[in-house]
Protein backbone atom coordinates (compact mmCIF):
# COMPACT_ATOMS: atom_id res chain seq x y z
CA UNK A 1 0.00 0.00 0.00
CA UNK A 2 1.05 3.59 -0.56
CA UNK A 3 0.10 6.61 1.52
CA UNK A 4 -1.38 9.47 -0.44
CA UNK A 5 -0.99 13.09 0.55
CA UNK A 6 -4.42 12.99 2.18
CA UNK A 7 -3.39 10.04 4.39
CA UNK A 8 -5.90 7.85 2.59
CA UNK A 9 -4.69 4.37 1.75
CA UNK A 10 -4.73 3.06 -1.77
CA UNK A 11 -4.32 -0.65 -2.18
CA UNK A 12 -3.15 -2.99 -4.94
CA UNK A 13 -6.54 -2.93 -6.68
CA UNK A 14 -6.50 0.89 -6.73
CA UNK A 15 -2.99 0.77 -8.18
CA UNK A 16 -4.14 -1.67 -10.88
CA UNK A 17 -7.05 0.64 -11.73
CA UNK A 18 -4.72 3.64 -11.91
CA UNK A 19 -2.20 1.79 -14.10
CA UNK A 20 -4.86 0.72 -16.57
CA UNK A 21 -6.55 4.13 -16.68
CA UNK A 22 -3.17 5.81 -17.25
CA UNK A 23 -2.59 3.70 -20.33
CA UNK A 24 -6.18 3.94 -21.68
CA UNK A 25 -8.79 5.98 -19.85
CA UNK A 26 -11.38 5.26 -22.54
CA UNK A 27 -11.77 1.59 -21.67
CA UNK A 28 -15.16 0.54 -20.38
CA UNK A 29 -15.84 0.08 -16.68
CA UNK A 30 -16.74 -3.54 -17.42
CA UNK A 31 -13.38 -4.14 -19.09
CA UNK A 32 -11.49 -2.38 -16.29
CA UNK A 33 -13.33 -4.41 -13.64
CA UNK A 34 -12.50 -7.69 -15.43
CA UNK A 35 -8.83 -6.80 -15.79
CA UNK A 36 -8.60 -5.85 -12.10
CA UNK A 37 -10.60 -8.88 -10.92
CA UNK A 38 -13.39 -6.96 -9.18
CA UNK A 39 -17.10 -6.42 -9.76
CA UNK A 40 -18.26 -3.50 -11.90
CA UNK A 41 -19.83 -1.85 -8.83
CA UNK A 42 -16.62 -2.18 -6.83
CA UNK A 43 -14.59 -0.81 -9.71
CA UNK A 44 -17.01 2.10 -10.20
CA UNK A 45 -16.93 3.00 -6.48
CA UNK A 46 -13.12 2.88 -6.44
CA UNK A 47 -12.80 5.06 -9.54
CA UNK A 48 -15.29 7.53 -8.04
CA UNK A 49 -13.29 7.65 -4.78
CA UNK A 50 -10.00 8.09 -6.64
CA UNK A 51 -11.55 11.00 -8.55
CA UNK A 52 -13.18 12.53 -5.47
CA UNK A 53 -9.91 12.33 -3.52
CA UNK A 54 -8.05 14.04 -6.37
CA UNK A 55 -5.80 11.06 -7.08
CA UNK A 56 -7.31 10.95 -10.56
CA UNK A 57 -7.18 14.63 -11.48
CA UNK A 58 -8.91 14.31 -14.85
CA UNK A 59 -9.20 12.11 -17.92
CA UNK A 60 -7.91 13.51 -21.17
CA UNK A 61 -7.06 12.58 -24.75
CA UNK A 62 -3.39 12.83 -25.70
CA UNK A 63 -2.98 14.60 -29.02
CA UNK A 64 -0.07 14.18 -31.44
CA UNK A 65 1.46 17.66 -31.52
CA UNK A 66 2.97 17.18 -35.00
CA UNK A 67 -0.39 16.20 -36.49
CA UNK A 68 -2.08 19.34 -35.18
CA UNK A 69 0.62 21.67 -36.47
CA UNK A 70 2.64 22.19 -33.29
CA UNK A 71 5.89 20.39 -34.08
CA UNK A 72 8.22 22.66 -32.11
CA UNK A 73 8.80 22.10 -28.39
CA UNK A 74 10.72 24.85 -26.63
CA UNK A 75 12.04 24.64 -23.10
CA UNK A 76 12.55 28.10 -21.65
CA UNK A 77 14.68 28.68 -18.56
CA UNK A 78 13.84 31.88 -16.72
CA UNK A 79 15.85 33.70 -14.08
CA UNK A 80 14.43 36.62 -12.16
CA UNK A 81 15.88 39.18 -9.82
CA UNK A 82 12.48 39.78 -8.20
CA UNK A 83 11.36 36.99 -5.88
CA UNK A 84 8.41 38.80 -4.37
CA UNK A 85 4.99 37.20 -4.09
CA UNK A 86 3.50 39.98 -6.19
CA UNK A 87 5.95 39.40 -9.04
CA UNK A 88 5.43 35.63 -8.89
CA UNK A 89 1.65 36.08 -9.07
CA UNK A 90 1.99 38.47 -12.00
CA UNK A 91 4.21 35.92 -13.79
CA UNK A 92 1.81 33.05 -13.03
CA UNK A 93 -1.13 35.10 -14.29
CA UNK A 94 0.68 35.97 -17.53
CA UNK A 95 1.62 32.33 -18.15
CA UNK A 96 -1.92 31.14 -17.40
CA UNK A 97 -3.22 33.34 -20.24
CA UNK A 98 -0.84 31.83 -22.81
CA UNK A 99 -2.11 28.47 -24.12
CA UNK A 100 1.16 27.81 -25.94
CA UNK A 101 2.83 27.38 -22.53
CA UNK A 102 1.76 23.85 -21.65
CA UNK A 103 3.94 23.28 -18.57
CA UNK A 104 5.31 25.70 -15.99
CA UNK A 105 7.48 24.93 -12.97
CA UNK A 106 9.25 26.88 -10.23
CA UNK A 107 12.67 25.39 -9.60
CA UNK A 108 15.40 25.27 -7.00
CA UNK A 109 18.90 25.98 -8.26
CA UNK A 110 20.36 28.42 -10.78
CA UNK A 111 17.20 28.65 -12.89
CA UNK A 112 14.07 29.99 -11.19
CA UNK A 113 11.39 28.77 -13.61
CA UNK A 114 11.10 26.50 -16.60
CA UNK A 115 8.40 26.66 -19.25
CA UNK A 116 7.47 24.10 -21.88
CA UNK A 117 6.07 25.78 -24.95
CA UNK A 118 4.44 24.06 -27.95
CA UNK A 119 4.35 26.10 -31.17
CA UNK A 120 4.39 25.74 -34.95
CA UNK A 121 7.65 27.60 -35.61
CA UNK A 122 10.50 29.66 -34.21
CA UNK A 123 8.59 32.76 -35.31
CA UNK A 124 5.60 31.61 -33.24
CA UNK A 125 7.90 31.05 -30.25
CA UNK A 126 9.21 34.60 -30.68
CA UNK A 127 5.65 35.96 -30.62
CA UNK A 128 4.99 34.08 -27.36
CA UNK A 129 8.25 35.40 -25.92
CA UNK A 130 7.43 38.98 -26.95
CA UNK A 131 3.96 38.73 -25.35
CA UNK A 132 5.47 37.33 -22.15
CA UNK A 133 8.09 40.05 -21.71
CA UNK A 134 5.47 42.76 -22.14
CA UNK A 135 3.59 41.28 -19.18
CA UNK A 136 6.42 40.67 -16.70
CA UNK A 137 10.04 41.70 -16.22
CA UNK A 138 12.52 38.82 -16.59
CA UNK A 139 16.23 39.00 -15.70
CA UNK A 140 17.43 36.23 -18.03
CA UNK A 141 15.69 33.97 -20.52
CA UNK A 142 17.27 31.02 -22.30
CA UNK A 143 15.41 28.92 -24.85
CA UNK A 144 16.30 25.38 -25.91
CA UNK A 145 14.60 23.88 -28.93
CA UNK A 146 13.86 20.15 -28.86
CA UNK A 147 15.40 18.41 -31.86
CA UNK A 148 13.84 14.98 -31.32
CA UNK A 149 11.30 13.50 -28.89
CA UNK A 150 13.05 10.45 -27.45
CA UNK A 151 10.60 9.59 -24.68
CA UNK A 152 7.21 10.98 -23.77
CA UNK A 153 4.78 9.51 -21.29
CA UNK A 154 2.13 10.76 -18.94
CA UNK A 155 2.11 7.47 -17.02
CA UNK A 156 3.47 7.69 -13.48
CA UNK A 157 5.76 4.85 -12.30
CA UNK A 158 3.34 3.29 -9.82
CA UNK A 159 4.63 0.44 -7.64
CA UNK A 160 4.10 -3.13 -8.81
CA UNK A 161 1.03 -4.93 -7.52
Amino acid sequence: MIDTIMSEKIDDIDIQILKHLQSDSSQSLDSLAQICGVSINTCWRRVQRLERDGIIERRVALIDNDKVGLPLTVFVAVKTDDHSAAWAEKFRSAVDKMPEIVEFYRLAGEVDYILKIMVASVADYDRVYQRLITKVSLADVSASFAMEKLKFTTELPLPPT
